[in-house]
C-alpha cells in the first residue's frame, strides 16, 4: 500500500498470504526478540513502582525526576550508536551489548548508598536500552515482509501485560518485605533468557550488513558526535529545570546551544515544524511518548503521597494499562484498519490528552482512586494506537539500509522528548514545593500539602498530547 492510498482512504490491496509470526520460519526469533522486549516491560514496571520508596530512603525526592531522565539521556547517545552499529554490521552485537550494559545499570543502581549513585545506575541502564530498542527496529525490517510487521508490533505490545499486571504486585511486595534493592539486583537475573533465545536466531536470520558483498562502511563521526551532543544539552537542560537558581541559567544556555544543532543534524529535515511524511511521523512518536511518560512517572508518587497508597497499590492502580495498550497495538494491526491509521492515530492521541487531563482530579479526596486506573487504561489504548501506528509507518518509509538511522531518529525523538518534558514536569513540581513531598511528616513521613506540584504536571504535558492530535493528521503526503 502506498502512502497516497493510505491518505486516500481506499482499500487496501488482498494481503500475499504466508505463515504468520509464530510459523515455522520466523517462530523462533519471535519468541527471542518478544522476550527481549518482556524483560524491558518488567524492568519498567517493577522499578517504577520501587521508584518513590528508593528515592525517599536516599534522601532524593527532590531528585526523583533524574532518576526517570538520567535513563533517556544516556539512551539517546545509545540510539545513534546502535542505528550506526546496526546498519553497518548487524543487529547482534548492539543487542548484546545493550542487554549487558542493561543488567549493570539495575545492580549499580541497586547496591547504591546515595541518590546520585542510583541516577547514575540509571543512566547506564538508559545506554543499554537505547542499543536495544534501535537493534530491535532493525531485527523487525531485516528479517519480516511488510505484512507481518504490524503484528509483530502488537506482539511487542502484548508481551507488556503480563509485567504490567506482576511487575507492581511482585515489586510492591518485594518493597514492602525485602526492601527496594532487591528489585534491581533481582532483575538481572532474568536476562539469560532472552539471550538465549534471541541472539541465535537473530545471527540465523538478521546479522551482518544489508549487502555482505559490499565494504563494511566506517562509522559516522558526525552523526556519533551530534549524539554526545544531543545526550549532554539534555543533561544540562534537566540539570538546570531541577535547580532553581539564577546560577542555573548558565548551563541552561549552554544546553540549548548543543542541544539544538545535534538535534536538527540528527532528525529528518522538517521535524520541528511538522512537515508531512516522516518528519511528522518522528515528531509524533516524542510528543506521544515525552507527554505520557512525563505524566505517568508522577503517577505512582501522587499516589503514595497524597492519597496515601502502598507501592503495591500504586503500581496497580496503573496497571490495567499494559492490557489496553496491548489491545490499542492489536487494534491498529489488523489489516483492515491499514487506511484508517491516521485517523486512529489522532483519535489515540485525543484519549492519551483525556487521560492525563483526568490524573490530576485524584488529589480531590471525594474522588475516588479507582478513577486514575480508569482514566489511565483509556490513555494506554490510546498509546497502544500510537506508538505501534508510527513504528509500522517509519518502516514503510525507510529503505532497508536507511532502517537503522530512521529508527534511531524515531528513538531520539521518542527520548529526548521523554527528557525534555521530565525536565520541564520536574521543574514546575520542584518549584511548586514537590521537593519536600515525602521527606516531613505524616505516616511514613508522608505530607499531602502539596497537590498544586503534581498539577502542575499533568495539566501541560495533556496540552503537549492534544497537539499530538494535529500532528496526527500529517503523517502521509497530500494526494496529488
Amino acid at each position: 500500500m502506498t502512502e497516497t492510498d493510505v491518505a486516500a482512504g481506499t482499500t487496501a490491496p488482498p494481503r500475499p498470504e504466508g505463515p504468520g509470526v509464530l510459523g515455522r520460519p520466523y517462530r523462533a526469533l519471535s519468541i527471542g526478540i518478544v522476550s527481549v522486549v518482556l524483560l524491558i516491560a518488567f524492568e519498567a514496571t517493577a522499578v517504577g513502582t520501587a521508584m518513590p520508596i528508593a528515592a525517599r530512603e536516599l534522601d532524593g525526592v527532590a531528585l526523583y525526576a533524574f532518576a526517570f531522565s538520567g535513563y533517556f539521556t544516556t539512551s539517546l547517545f545509545g540510539m545513534v550508536f546502535s542505528g550506526q552499529w546496526a546498519d553497518r554490521r548487524g543487529p547482534l552485537g548492539p543487542l548484546a551489548g545493550g542487554i549487558s550494559l542493561f543488567a549493570a545499570g539495575l545492580l549499580l543502581s541497586g547496591t547504591a548508598s546515595v541518590m546520585w549513585l542510583f541516577i547514575a545506575g540509571r543512566a547506564v541502564q538508559g545506554l543499554g536500552g537505547g542499543l536495544v530498542i534501535v537493534a530491535l527496529y532493525v531485527v523487525v525490517s531485516r528479517a519480516y515482509p511488510e505484512r507481518l510487521r504490524p503484528a509483530i508490533m502488537a506482539a511487542f505490545a502484548a508481551s507488556w501485560v503480563v509485567p504490567s499486571v506482576v511487575g507492581p504486585l511482585v515489586s510492591g511486595t518485594v518493597t514492602e518485605h525485602l526492601g527496594w534493592r532487591w528489585v534491581f539486583v533481582g532483575i538481572p537475573v532474568l536476562v539469560v533468557v532472552p539471550l538465549a533465545l534471541a541472539l541465535p536466531a537473530i545471527r540465523r536470520t538478521a546479522a551482518g550488513p544489508v549487502d555482505a558483498s559490499a565494504p563494511v562502511a566506517p562509522f559516522d563521526r558526525r552523526r556519533i558526535r551530534l549524539a554526545l551532543g544531543i545526550s549532554l544539552g539534555a543533561a544540562l537542560l534537566q540539570y538546570a529545570g531541577q535547580d532553581l537558581r539564577w546560577s542555573s541559567l548558565l548551563p541552561a544556555v549552554l544546553g540549548a546551544v548543543v542541544l539544538v544543532p545535534a538535534v536538527l543534524g540528527l532528525l529528518p529535515r522538517g521535524t520541528y515544524r511538522a512537515a508531512r511524511g516522516l518528519p511528522s511521523v518522528v515528531l509524533l512518536r516524542g510528543v506521544a511518548a515525552g507527554s505520557f511518560i512525563a505524566a505517568e512517572s508522577f503517577v505512582p508518587l501522587m499516589l503514595v503521597t497524597q492519597r496515601g497508597l502502598s507501592p503495591t497499590m500504586a503500581g496497580l492502580s496503573i496497571a490495567v494499562g499494559g492490557a489496553t495498550w496491548a489491545f490499542g497495538s492489536y487494534v491498529q494491526s489488523r489489516p483492515r484498519m491499514e487506511p484508517h491509521r491516521t485517523r486512529l492515530v489522532a483519535a489515540g492521541m485525543v484519549l492519551v490528552a483525556a487521560s492525563i487531563a483526568a490524573a490530576p482530579t485524584v488529589l480531590i479526596e471525594a474522588v475516588p482512586v479507582w478513577v486514575i486506573a480508569v482514566a489511565w487504561g483509556f490513555g494506554c489504548f490510546g498509546m497502544g494506537l500510537v506508538i505501534a501506528s508510527t513504528s509500522v509507518l517509519l518502516l514503510q518509509l525507510s529503505a532497508p539500509e536507511d532502517a537503522g538511522s530512521n529508527s534511531a531518529a524515531l528513538q531520539i525523538s521518542d527520548g529526548l522528548s521523554n527528557v525534555l518534558l521530565l525536565a520541564v514536569g520536574g521543574a514546575a513540581f520542584a518549584a511548586l514545593g514537590g521537593g519536600t513531598v515525602g521527606a516531613g511528616h505524616g505516616t511514613d513521613g508522608v505530607s499531602a500539602s502539596h497537590p498544586g506540584a503534581f498539577a502542575a504536571v499533568f495539566l501541560p504535558m495533556a496540552a503537549v498530547a492534544l497537539v499530538g492530535a494535529w500532528i496526527g493528521t500529517r503523517l502521509t503526503e497530500r494526494e496529488p
